[in-house]
């Protein structure tokens, strides 16, 4: 079975979209926005009413004592917008439930 999502992707970014009811994934290139609403429904029992998704470019950078340059693979972003009132428990970062000293 092809593995549609990767991981949530987590920053600060992402986390002021949660707000609006946008919840962002990292996916291989080949995804399409059909199989991303199918897995993410089927992943977290949630109801997807929109997807969006951007082509991300891979990054190069240099390694070791001689600098060996190596490239990242490119990868895919995708947005996913949930039915009103659902979230996804992957995206709830604590700090709000915090009591307050005085």
């Amino acid at each position: 079975m092809k593995q549609h999502i990767i991981r949530p992707l987590i920053t600060e970014k992402t986390m002021t979209l949660v707000q609006g009811g946008w919840f962002t994934f990292m996916a291989p290139v080949m995804t399409s926005k059909t199989d991303a609403r199918k897995t993410v429904e089927k992943l977290y029992s949630v109801n997807v009413i929109d997807v969006r998704s951007s082509r991300m470019p891979g990054k190069s950078r240099r390694v070791g004592r001689k600098g060996i340059t190596i490239l990242h693979s490119d990868w895919k972003k995708i947005m996913v917008k949930l039915k009103t009132g659902q979230t996804i428990e992957a995206f709830q970062i604590g700090g709000g439930d915090q009591e307050q000293q005085g």
